[in-house]
């Protein structure tokens, strides 16, 4: 099989039930991938899986790393639905110059849906070990390359403009970027290793009551850190405003003004003085 060729489309006429084929041959290639990797998954069991010929997996993706290509796509055009409408929400109030309690909210707001996809039973298991495969660095790098361009660039770009203007500092400065992946680390631990996770809270799974509480703990954790940099943005302006107002130049002109209002003082003395002399 040809793996530089682009996956076929189905012919006309047969779209409907052709689509329908694609998208079980998907779900079946995520679910293998997940559970065995890359190398681990066959094409004859990811057509066995799907229930489908082999061949038929063959006209739709060529390759296996055609069908890999096509399970990224599938999970950013997935994933990205979720993502849309708070990123959005989020670009609308840096531009709009929103609060920092705006600004704040807008931050949460992703990374509540980040917390939602890690945490919450929306697809199967293996769909999450597709993503920390990937994360490993093992996986073949297609798939690093579309996560990477689709979705992680577009939410680390507008989540390191909110911590950047809630912080004070520019969103590529390094302490920027570390707070920002500091922010969202949080969440990371309980989706690459949740059976430790499920070890350490004593829990069997995570039903969406605990769902709810570890994205309600995480999220009330980036709330204080955020309101604490902010506090700390304040107080480093108003330090710099007191050291400008104290600074030599300050203190230069702060002179020049006094000087100024004695020699007017002085002046009008003279005159009085003179006129006093005058009358006499």
């Amino acid at each position: 099989m040809n793996d530089t060729k682009r996956p076929r489309r189905p012919t006309k006429g047969g779209y409907a039930r052709g689509d329908e084929t694609r998208r079980r041959i998907i779900e079946a290639a995520l679910d293998l991938f997940g559970e065995y990797g890359y190398d681990g998954a066959s094409t004859r069991d990811i057509a066995a899986r799907a229930g489908v010929n082999a061949p038929a997996l063959q006209y739709y993706f060529e390759s296996k790393e055609g069908v890999y290509r096509a399970c990224a796509d599938y999970i950013v055009e997935t994933v990205w639905s979720s993502f849309e409408p708070v990123v959005r929400r989020a670009s609308a109030a840096l531009e709009r110059g929103a609060d920092t309690a705006g600004l704040i909210d807008a931050f949460i707001g992703i990374q509540e849906v980040i917390a939602d996809k890690m945490f919450m039973k929306s697809g199967s298991a293996n769909h999450r070990l597709f993503f920390a495969r990937e994360q490993t660095g093992h996986e073949p790098a297609i798939a690093s390359d579309i996560l990477q361009e689709r979705l992680r660039n577009p939410l680390n770009a507008i989540g390191a403009a909110l911590v950047a203007r809630i912080t004070g500092l520019p969103a590529d400065d390094p302490v920027t970027l570390i707070r920002l992946v500091s922010l969202y680390g949080q969440l990371m631990l309980f989706h690459i290793s949740p059976r430790s996770v499920l070890k350490l809270l004593g829990w069997s799974e995570i039903d969406s009551e605990k769902a709810e509480l570890m994205k309600a703990t995480v999220c009330g954790q980036t709330r204080v850190l955020l309101e604490l940099w902010a506090a700390g943005r304040d107080a480093d302006r108003t330090r710099a405003r007191a050291a400008a107002d104290s600074g030599p130049a300050a203190s230069a002109s702060r002179m020049e003004a006094k000087g100024e209002k004695r020699g007017k003082g002085r002046r009008g003395v003279t005159i009085r003085e003179k006129a006093d002399s005058g009358a006499a």
